[in-house]
This record gives structure tokens, C-alpha cells and sequence, in this order.
């Protein structure tokens, strides 16, 4: 089995002993997306919407650095803050998926805690053609 490292600057850098993404049999796993500006380092918005925006913009940027795009998103998980903000989740999400031929299954559920206290983080597993 081999297995590639992704790493794009378009995304923020991880900030741990992780990658942004690894490659391995036709797949791409993505670890959690927070909504930080990959340039500042900041938490962009203090709402759910403008935090979901900017999470998926970072997840989709590190799907695309590894060869797939999310149209080949098969799974997400979703971690929230707080379950009450699903359904303002829910609407930015549909916005990142709604073109897909099949939606990606999908698990969300809430947590104590976030890293730096953010709404909500994102991941995904999506197909890489060879």
C-alpha cells in the first residue's frame, strides 16, 4: 500500500503531528476542517454560516490538492458545537454538495469542544482516480 501526504497552502497548515490529508488505496482522508483563514490563522465569523462556508472552503481546497474534488466526496462527519445550529449547518452544506449526482453520507454530532472554541469542523473521505 502506498500512501502520499497532501498538503496545500490554501488550507491551514496543521497545527499538530497531522496531515492536512492522506492519500492511501484510491481514497483521500481528510483530518477536520475548522473555519481558519489559512493565511491569518484566524477564525473567520461568529456565526454557524459563516463559520460552515469557511470550513467546507478549507475542506474543499484540501480535496483538490490531493488530485479529487467533492464530487467524489463519499463520506463526511460533521462536529458541532451545538446540535441547534444543524439545520443553519445544514443549508451552507447543501450549498458545498448540492450539485453532487449522490449527496455523501454523512454523520453529524455534537461535542463538548472544539479546537479554539469554533461552531463546527468538517471531514470527509472522497475517491481519488488514479
Amino acid at each position: 500500500m502506498s500512501l502520499r501526504q497532501v498538503a496545500t497552502a490554501n488550507a491551514p497548515k496543521a497545527i499538530g503531528p497531522y496531515s492536512q490529508a492522506i492519500v492511501a488505496n484510491g481514497f483521500v482522508y481528510t483530518a477536520g476542517q475548522i473555519p481558519f483563514d489559512p493565511v491569518t490563522m484566524e477564525i473567520v465569523g461568529t456565526e454557524i454560516q459563516a463559520q460552515t462556508a469557511q470550513a467546507l472552503k478549507n475542506l474543499r481546497a484540501v480535496v483538490e490538492a490531493s488530485g479529487s474534488s467533492f464530487e467524489k466526496v463519499v463520506k463526511t462527519t460533521v462536529f458541532l458545537k451545538d446540535m441547534n445550529d444543524f439545520a443553519k449547518m445544514n443549508e451552507i452544506y447543501a450549498q458545498a454538495f448540492g450539485s453532487n449526482q449522490f449527496p455523501p453520507a454523512r454523520s453529524a454530532v455534537e461535542v463538548a469542544r472544539l479546537p479554539r472554541d469554533v461552531l463546527v469542523e468538517i471531514e470527509c473521505i472522497a475517491v481519488v482516480d488514479k
